[in-house]
């Protein structure tokens, strides 16, 4: 299954429709708490200044989703890093419904990610994910991310990886 074949929403994005998908998506995780789950007036802030989230749907069925979150001092400070947060974007949550799990789409997900941020003029790409999770692990790695530290969050401990463009 290529990402690029499926229909994408990523403006005016039913918010309570995502938050559905993504509480599916968490009903059927054996570690819940490794996705993000912003609120609802959280997420409305995020949009409105300058974050970005998609919808990728299999006709009607949602298949998964992406989001992207500017960086601010804030989260530099807390991540650890020693950037200009103007040069920096957050790959913020993203997950797959488990009917279409093993089609790579994490993968082309952050492929399509990196094409976005770069035309925007982003140097570094941010990402945190739980240690024990190996497959978003493997697929960061793929996409040339390194590790840079391990810090202890609201959620838990996460790893820290960066990509350079």
């Amino acid at each position: 299954m290529k990402l690029e074949d499926l229909r994408v929403e990523c403006e005016n994005i039913n918010l309570d429709d995502y938050i559905s998908y993504r509480e599916d998506i968490k009903k059927n995780m054996e570690h819940p708490d490794w996705l993000g789950d912003f609120l609802k007036s959280d997420l409305e802030y995020l949009l409105n200044n300058g974050s970005k989230i998609w919808i990728f749907y299999n006709g009607d069925e949602y298949v998964s989703s992406m989001m992207m979150i500017p960086s601010d001092e804030k989260t530099i400070s807390k991540f650890g890093l020693d950037l200009d947060y103007k040069e920096v974007v957050d790959y913020g949550p993203m997950f797959v419904n488990p009917n279409y799990r093993g089609n790579k789409l994490q993968f082309q997900m952050l492929e399509y990610l990196d094409n976005y941020v770069k035309k925007l003029g982003y140097k570094y790409v941010a990402g945190t994910i739980h240690p024990d999770n190996s497959y978003s692990i493997t697929n960061l790695l793929k996409d040339d991310f390194e590790l840079v530290g391990t810090k202890k969050f609201t959620r838990g401990i996460r790893n820290i990886y960066i990509k350079k463009y």
